[in-house]
């Protein structure tokens, strides 16, 4: 009898075991680290837009580590970044002042959120989350561009509720949820927003993204997310948003569009060019209307991890929101930058 049972606690201690091990061996590291050089043609920090605003400096942008593992149907992702580029408050780009100054930490966390499949078409996912509205994200390992576009800055970066997905073909996916306000995982108004996203892939290489997010507090925006692979060397992609906000002041908002063409010389050589026209809405209460069209030129250079990125930008205003070398407003700026990404 002692040497059944010892068998039998033998089997599972060494089951027990390669559960575990199996288990870490489903854990996914990932992340970036990121450097750059900015040099503002103005002689001192000029474009009003999210990171990389350091003048004439060798400067960090930010480490990014996510962890994430699936285990059945459960999966977890989570996601820390530490840096100026993970927490740095938003310069005055239209609505974003009306929440205040981002306080300074040395630590972000950028998802924290956990999902359950309940068929091979539909899960569930609650917790802190990247927001699913827009074209560019925080982390540079996943743009082509360095810089960051009038539209990221104005728009949410995470949202924080539950969501449900559903695959309903190969071609048509929707996405549901309730989300607190914009960029917090601790909001007092509670479950205020609501938002969908219907996603769509009309043909081979083509996908589409058209996302809605509304609440009482945080306004309503509507854009549209969309990629198109029209070669193996061609790449053309938009964004385009329109986004609402009122009170006791009035309404305000901005609207605008982003274009993305990009040509692959080879799998190490691509250029890309974002055409970008950003206007704030007549009543809005934090600045004086205006409207901007920018213009950004990027060259990449890619060896496995490591990205080589050099950017030269041009933006132009209607009004003077801009500095000059010797400090008198003006209705241009322009920058040149080299950045170094590498991605694990």
């Amino acid at each position: 009898m002692k040497t059944i049972l010892l068998i039998l606690g033998l089997g599972l201690a060494l089951t027990t075991a390669n559960a575990q091990e199996e288990t870490k061996n489903n854990l996914e590291i990932t992340g970036s680290v990121d450097t750059y050089f900015k040099y503002d043609f103005a002689g001192q920090s000029n474009i009003p837009t999210s990171f990389a605003d350091d003048h004439n400096s060798i400067s960090i942008g930010m480490i990014d580590l996510g962890l994430s593992q699936t285990v059945g149907k459960a999966t977890f992702v989570g996601e820390l970044s530490f840096g100026p580029r993970s927490y740095k408050s938003i310069p005055s780009v239209g609505f974003l002042t009306t929440f205040g100054e981002v306080e300074t930490q040395s630590v972000n966390i950028q998802n924290a959120y956990i999902s359950y499949a309940l068929s091979d078409a539909v899960s569930l996912t609650a917790g802190y989350m990247g927001t699913f509205v827009g074209y560019e994200v925080i982390s540079p390992a996943a743009n082509f561009n360095y810089s960051t576009s009038y539209l990221f800055s104005a728009g949410p970066f995470q949202n924080a509720g539950f969501k449900v997905d559903w695959s309903i073909s190969e071609s048509i996916a929707l996405m549901l949820g309730v989300f607190n306000d914009w960029n917090v995982y601790q909001d007092m108004n509670g479950l205020s927003d609501f938002g969908g996203q219907l996603a769509l892939s009309p043909v081979d290489g083509w996908d589409a993204y058209i996302n809605f997010l509304t609440g009482p507090e945080s306004g309503t925006i509507i854009d549209l997310t969309t990629g198109y692979q029209i070669s193996d060397a061609f790449y053309l992609g938009l964004n385009a948003a329109d986004y609402s906000v009122a009170d006791k002041y009035g309404d305000a908002g901005y609207t605008g569009f982003a274009l993305y063409p990009q040509y692959s010389f080879s799998d190490k050589v691509a250029i890309g060019y974002r055409a970008e026209y950003y206007k704030e809405k007549e009543n809005n209460w934090l600045i004086d209307t205006e409207s901007v069209f920018s213009n950004t030129i990027t060259l990449n250079y890619y060896h496995g991890p490591f990205t080589l990125s050099s950017e030269l930008r041009m933006d132009s205003a209607k009004d003077e929101i801009f500095l000059d070398n010797n400090d008198e407003i003006t209705k241009s700026a322009s920058q040149f930058l080299i950045a170094a990404i590498y991605s694990f």
